[in-house]
């Protein structure tokens, strides 16, 4: 499942001595001793293409001043700086640099992308600045050594929806829609992986841009193919453009997402067209009573009565968790608080309960951090969970953007 992977550890375990070398790495970098205060930060796109995604951002500022408001981590306190990138990747490697440099950030926190986050990968690599959290699903982050992401690869994900397409509901004809960046390239080597372990092949595969809203062209590309399944990996707004488009032809077949279209917010723009979807997801149902989960919803209740309470932004309060999990660890490790040794704490994180995810574990040279999905469905109003989770299906493809 891991191809790629095993042979990175020494690749990865060279870079970070290479990083760490030549990082002008500071005790003080982001942290102030004196006041006990950290400070971290994130891009996210308030303008541009996705600006929902900013509920992601709204769910970790949420995450860090309900932390704050109780004694914060061993009575440190987080200062989390936030800034638009539009979600264009050159202006996500801008604004990092911004922060870094004026507003001296010890780390990254919940930055929102696939795309932007590995446009920023060279950044962070050469100033060591470690990237916490990145929400977004691209084989890079599992090898970086200073990358922590929570999200699975989406070619994984891609394979949980597909294994249930064809091993669940027994569909042979299974038609890929997949975003041209690196969201939906990852999602195409899972996808495309285990199509061919399984003796498959695609009924179609099509790609699309993420500002598309009009997806007939591809819709009838997918229908001239006589495909019973769709799983599509893009945002919110291309799931509901995507399903309005295959209403108006009159395409009838099963539809599969990634689980962060399974919220309120593609509800609120698919209406019942979204009825009866499935999402791959890698989070306890928002529901859930679990202590961390019903402190997610309470807070955005409290911080942002106005933003939905979903998977969407379960993930965004998740990601923001899992600095809180790595600072509390360097603190007990009694080193020195410096961004190499916030990484080492990380890699310390077993099989620990993080937000809505369980079971996350970091280790050098592996840096996946949930490892298993359950499929949800939307029934009525409802997203049910239809199957338990399970480990990913045992792809092998490589750890490594294209």
């Amino acid at each position: 499942m891991i191809s790629g992977l095993k042979g990175a550890v020494a690749v990865g375990a060279m870079l970070a001595a290479m990083v760490f070398a030549t990082s002008a790495q500071a005790a003080d970098d982001g942290i102030d001793e004196e006041n006990k205060t950290v400070t971290i930060g994130a891009f996210t796109p308030v303008t541009g293409p996705v600006p929902f995604y900013a509920i992601l951002t709204h769910a970790a500022e949420a995450y860090y001043r309900h932390l704050n408001e109780n004694g914060g981590i061993d009575g440190w306190t987080i200062n989390y700086v936030t800034k638009d990138d539009g979600y264009d990747p050159a202006r996500s490697v801008a604004v990092t640099r911004q922060m870094v440099e004026d507003d001296g950030i010890f780390a990254l926190s919940a930055p929102i992308g696939t795309a932007t986050n590995v446009a920023v990968l060279p950044y962070a690599r050469e100033v060591g600045l470690p990237m916490v959290g990145p929400i977004g699903g691209a084989s890079a982050f599992f090898v970086e050594p200073n990358v922590f992401p929570l999200l699975p690869d989406y070619g994984w994900s891609a394979a949980s929806n597909l294994d249930y397409a064809v091993n669940g509901l027994g569909l042979k004809k299974v038609a890929l829609l997949w975003e041209n960046d690196e969201l939906g390239k990852s999602a195409k080597r899972g996808f495309d992986a285990y199509m061919t372990k399984l003796g498959l092949e695609a009924a179609a595969s099509v790609s699309f841009d993420v500002k598309t809203t009009s997806f007939s062209p591809q819709i009838r590309q997918v229908a001239n193919s006589g495909a019973e399944a769709v799983i599509l990996f893009g945002s919110n707004a291309n799931l509901a453009a995507a399903l309005k488009a295959a209403d108006l032809q009159g395409l009838d077949v099963k539809w599969f997402a990634p689980f962060f279209t399974a919220d309120p917010s593609t509800l609120k723009l698919a209406g019942d067209l979204l009825d009866g979807v499935y999402f791959s997801s890698w989070l306890l149902p928002v529901s859930s009573e679990a202590p961390d989960v019903a402190a997610y919803r309470e807070s955005i209740a409290e911080y942002y009565p106005g933003d939905p309470v979903g998977v969407f932004g379960l993930n965004g309060w998740s990601n923001a968790a899992i600095f809180h999990k790595g600072f509390k660890a360097l603190l007990d490790s009694g080193k020195d608080l410096t961004r190499e040794n916030l990484i080492a704490a990380l890699e310390t994180v077993k099989d620990a309960s993080i937000g809505g995810a369980r079971g996350v574990t970091f280790e050098p040279g592996d840096h996946r951090g949930t490892r298993q999905e359950g499929i949800i469905q939307l029934k009525g109003d409802d997203f049910e969970l239809v199957q338990d989770f399970r480990p990913y299906p045992d792809v092998l493809f490589e750890a490594k953007p294209e």
